[in-house]
């Protein structure tokens, strides 16, 4: 890449003018920002000091220095205050543009190693149906699988799905006590939303109880411990792991109800899994981990029974493992399936996308994996990212005021209509054709808002301001593609033909040259988007180069242009564009119309 050729060149200067060898580490090299001129500048203040010479001096001199030793690639030099500005030459950037124009895996790397990463998302809750934070995580967790894949890395993608525990049976127990024999045909309902429904119920009446209690004078803590709705709740999760035949039917039912909820929701959303794990198949592998670790006295057990680990060594508190009444925790089940998925994979990495409320749950997991003698407990990487809130404040799911991803999705679908209508980019549209874009639409504009944000950030979510045409949205780019096809469906009406860049024109004009820059900068984006495993870094990028596209497109001539080599080049460079466009979109999982 034309980096390391100018940091090279750079080093080479210095060593010839002053006669001393520098690292790599102290120089920089960056795009030129656009108030300058130039392609891209070396920073050179690390240099300076060393070499003890002011930075404008330094800068004239290794400008002056490359401008003679390498004029095929350097035609001009600038410095602004320590920062070396560097102007390509025409030839530099044509021969990028023959070279790259038909490659068609252009920014991408083949598979370099077998050796997989393991990318966990999704793992919802068999007690409710996704929401706006779920769509958050799936969407975060798809994106960065195909991101790794572009650079190579042979990904699996994994769906670790909570089907037990006391969250659960809140729900059981609730349809149980009030669901009159309910099903989601008889209601109207998709599963999962069914299963939500009697979540909010228990809590509802679990909160009526304890107010009761405390109207009575009793303390909050001591109205909690005599709930009967929460004992009856724990019971029946006791009864779940002892295996009774009633307790254990009524999940099946009603997590089988779930799961083809859930299944509608992720094809629509556009989610798939290589595997699907279920909690309740690998929460007893962590107790025999646990029970491993208590006879090699790693771990302890407390006089009530229950079974702990001492993290004091990390100064950290203890850790329960075990209550005393047998059952697991969270911690026990994530421990038994990471080991598992080490033995059946050999992963180089293991990416939890989860959120940042669980900072503190996944560095106690590589902590307590350590402590038991897992030399590959650093392999684990909990990408946290921050929660998704709305203009009226955070959700919570057992008060019923989240966002269901399945409303979500119908919301943003019908904006897409709406605003699309009133903008008069319906016709010629079949209603089959119709019911599809507007999809397209209305997912591109969902997908394209959260991706946007770096992934560590809280984000406030706005459905309206998502779909707007003009600007850094989803639909926009989406539009920027489907308006270079329309250019390409013209020219090739007007008999001009796309592919023919024999002849170049003899000079590279601004506009397109700022266009090559930002496409010669794809690759880079998609390793960097990789390293910083941030979707953030794609979707910020192609919206710069949609954005510089539409520049070029409103102020220059295309198919009009009467110098037919400059046509014919604005055309292929329109095509090239499109096709990053098209790329850059699909790595966050969005898809782009060929017309609006």
């Amino acid at each position: 890449m034309i980096y390391d050729k100018l940091l090279n060149a750079t080093r080479e200067a210095i060593s010839d003018l002053y006669n001393t060898d520098i690292p790599s580490s102290i120089l920089q090299v960056q795009k030129t920002r656009k108030e300058f001129e130039g392609d891209f500048t070396i920073v050179l203040f690390g240099a300076a000091k060393p070499l003890k010479k002011s930075p404008d001096a330094l800068g004239q001199e290794i400008g002056s220095y490359l401008l003679t030793k390498h004029p095929g690639l350097i035609s001009g030099f600038n410095m602004i205050k320590g920062f070396l500005n560097l102007k390509l030459t025409d030839g530099f950037w044509f021969d990028f543009f023959r070279k790259d124009l038909t490659f068609s895996d252009f920014g991408f790397v083949k598979q370099t190693s077998a050796e997989p990463v393991l990318i966990e998302f999704s793992s919802p809750n068999t007690n409710k149906p996704l929401h706006l934070g779920h769509i958050r995580n799936n969407l975060l967790g798809d994106a960065l699988a195909l991101i790794l894949q572009a650079n190579g890395k042979n990904v699996v993608k994994l769906n670790l799905v909570n089907d037990r525990g006391i969250h659960i049976c809140k729900s059981m127990l609730a349809y149980k006590l009030w669901g009159n024999g309910e099903t989601p045909a008889s209601a109207g309902l998709k599963g999962d939303h069914l299963a939500g429904k009697y979540y909010v119920m228990f809590d509802r009446h679990y909160k009526e109880e304890i107010s009761r209690f405390t109207s009575q004078g009793l303390p909050l803590e001591e109205a909690e411990k005599r709930s009967q709705l929460m004992a009856q709740a724990r019971e029946m999760l006791r009864k779940w792991e002892n295996g009774d035949n009633e307790v254990r039917e009524l999940w099946e039912k009603m997590n089988n109800w779930v799961y083809d909820g859930f299944a509608k929701t992720y094809e629509r959303m556009g989610i798939a899994f290589d595997t699907i794990d279920y909690e309740s198949e690998t929460y007893l592998l962590g107790k025999d981990i646990v029970a491993q670790g208590l006879e090699s006295g790693r771990l302890t057990r407390k006089p009530d029974g229950s079974v702990w680990a001492d993290l004091s060594q990390y100064n950290m508190d203890e850790k329960a493992l075990l209550r005393s009444d047998g059952t697991s925790v969270y911690m026990t089940q994530d421990l038994g399936t990471a080991c598992a998925r080490y033995e059946k994979y050999h992963p180089q990495k293991m990416i939890y996308v989860v959120g940042n409320e669980q900072n503190h749950h996944f560095d106690v997991l590589r902590k307590v994996l350590d402590l038991l003698g897992y030399e590959w407990a650093p392999k684990l990487f909990h990408l946290s990212y921050g929660m998704v809130e709305l203009p009226h404040g955070k959700m919570k799911s057992r008060e019923g005021t989240v966002v269901d991803a399945d409303d979500l999705m119908d919301e943003m679908v019908e904006t897409a209509r709406l605003t699309t209508t009133e903008l008069g980019k319906t016709d010629g549209f079949s209603e089959q054709e119709l019911a599809k874009l507007f999809h397209m639409l209305g997912l591109g504009a969902l997908k394209y808002f959260i991706l946007k944000v770096d992934p560590r950030k809280t984000m406030l979510f706005n459905p309206k301001e998502s779909i707007d045409f003009n600007g850094n949205t989803g639909p926009f780019i989406q539009y920027t593609h489907a308006r270079i096809c329309s250019v390409q469906r013209k020219a090739s009406q007007a008999g001009i033909r796309a592919g023919d860049i024999s002849q170049l024109p003899a000079v590279l004009p601004e506009k397109e040259r700022e266009l090559l820059r930002l496409l010669y900068e794809f690759p880079i984006v998609v390793k960097q988007a990789a390293e910083e495993l941030s979707p953030a870094t794609v979707a910020n990028y192609v919206f710069e180069l949609a954005r510089e596209y539409n520049q070029f497109y409103h102020e220059f001539p295309i198919i009009r242009e009467s110098d037919p080599e400059l046509a014919r080049f604005r055309l292929a460079l329109s095509d090239f564009t499109g096709r990053i466009i098209k790329k850059s979109m699909g790595l966050l999982g969005i898809e782009v119309p060929e017309r609006m």
